[in-house]
């Protein structure tokens, strides 16, 4: 499975929608279109996601995703606003089912993602039975970390007594990924965690989860640091821990990483008349009319303040710490959910006598590889949270590349394999 470049994409769009349609959904006008067709300006690669997202559409009812156009069947835990899930649907998954706690993601969510077919969209996972799940082929969780005990394990150790990841994982919610995986055993699942659960507790909590994956739940599992800034221009480093049910030739070596990634100016709102009227967005972030970003992202003067002497008292004292500023040619620091607090992680350079501004939630978006399309129905300070606690999702749409041809390789083989030993019974 090969991934189309942006202009194939719209050369297969084309085929099936008006320049306009094309417009109207990737947020762009008619001319623009129409000069990626002639080849006059590259197309960007930023909108990969939104003309998937119009292809796949041809495949949808009013209610969701057509099932009978599904590849295959995933489900999504800790969802979020559906980052991974996006990743995944771009090569032609169905999601079957969906938990999410909170309850400003699930408004996002449901709007990105409306339901339809079998799909269901529950809370709490963890008094959820795992027997209820739907069947699916690939699992998808991006889990909170949290802090495993071996107090017990290691005494059971000592005592010759048998243990599980029942005894190892209770407690956290990496025991719920592994019950669910354990009860309807996908033929895959992907992972994906902040880059320092792999020191986490020296090295312990990470055992502990492989150990689960690989020696009790019997998966052939890989990892890797993955840094979104191939992608989008964004430094940010998380662990992405894939697992199949069977042995495989997967290879973190296919992954296509581009050296040189985009630059912040690729995302930020244009002043040149050219920022898309987003029907969704309207002028909440953007004032169309005067053609600059709304003044409310603008740092207040005492805030302003406040940050530099902050910044100036630990250069001081030979720290670190202070705010980020970014540039149009920048890679950004990591977007965090404390963002809306004071954005001093990503200030956005406005002149040499200006003040700063932090980020829209729509160049947040951009900034995490969501497509235009993507809906923000919640309000600023929840949108910054969601977008800080997602995933970069070119990243999630990269890997779901590499995996699924070796999760249809598995399907195929238990397919033929079920095929032969039924004939065996009538035989």
């Amino acid at each position: 499975m090969t991934l189309a470049a942006p202009l194939d994409l719209l050369k297969q769009a084309r085929a099936r929608f008006t320049q306009r349609e094309i417009a109207a959904h990737v947020g762009k006008d008619i001319k623009t279109v129409r000069r990626w067709e002639k080849g006059e300006t590259p197309c960007p690669s930023m909108l990969e996601p939104a003309l998937r997202d119009l292809l796949h559409s041809s495949g949808r009812t009013k209610a969701g995703l057509a099932t009978s156009d599904a590849q295959f069947r995933f489900i999504d835990l800790f969802a979020g606003i559906g980052g991974i899930r996006m990743g995944f649907e771009a090569h032609g998954g169905d999601c079957v089912f969906t938990s999410e706690w909170n309850d400003f993601s699930t408004k996002t969510y449901r709007e990105n993602y409306p339901p339809g077919g079998d799909h269901a969209l529950i809370g709490d996972i963890v008094s959820f039975p795992a027997e209820e799940v739907p069947s699916h082929d690939v699992l998808l969780g991006g889990f909170p970390c949290q802090p495993f005990s071996i107090a017990g394990v290691s005494k059971k150790n000592a005592l010759g007594r048998p243990h599980g990841f029942e005894c190892t994982t209770q407690g956290t919610l990496f025991f719920d990924v592994a019950r669910i995986i354990a009860a309807k055993r996908p033929a895959a699942f992907l992972l994906e965690n902040v880059k320092n659960l792999l020191s986490h507790d020296k090295g312990r909590t990470f055992d502990v989860i492989l150990q689960t994956l690989r020696d009790e739940l019997g998966y052939e599992v890989h990892y890797r640091v993955v840094d979104g800034q191939h992608f989008t221009p964004q430094h940010r480093e998380r662990i992405i821990i894939v697992g199949f049910r069977g042995k495989t030739s997967f290879s973190w070596d296919d992954l296509h990483l581009p050296e040189s990634g985009p630059r912040l100016g690729s995302i930020l709102h244009r002043t040149d008349g050219s920022e898309p009227v987003l029907p969704w967005d309207h002028d909440r972030f953007f004032d169309h009319a005067s053609k600059r970003v709304q003044p409310k992202y603008t740092l207040t003067p005492n805030l302003w303040t406040y940050l530099q002497n902050y910044a100036a008292k630990h250069r001081a004292a030979g720290n670190g710490f202070g705010f980020g500023m970014a540039y149009p040619e920048s890679v950004t620091r990591t977007l965090s959910a404390r963002y809306h607090k004071d954005g001093s992680e990503i200030l956005v350079y406005q002149g040499e006598h200006l003040r700063p501004r932090r980020l829209t939630p729509r160049e947040c978006a951009r900034l995490m590889g969501f497509p235009d399309t993507f809906r923000i129905p919640v309000s600023d300070t929840q949108a910054y949270r969601q977008f800080g606690n997602s995933v970069v999702m070119p990243v999630m749409r990269e890997v779901a590349r590499i995996m699924l041809p070796h999760v249809q390789t598995l399907l195929a083989v238990e397919t033929h394999n079920g095929s032969k030993q039924a004939l065996s019974l009538y035989s």
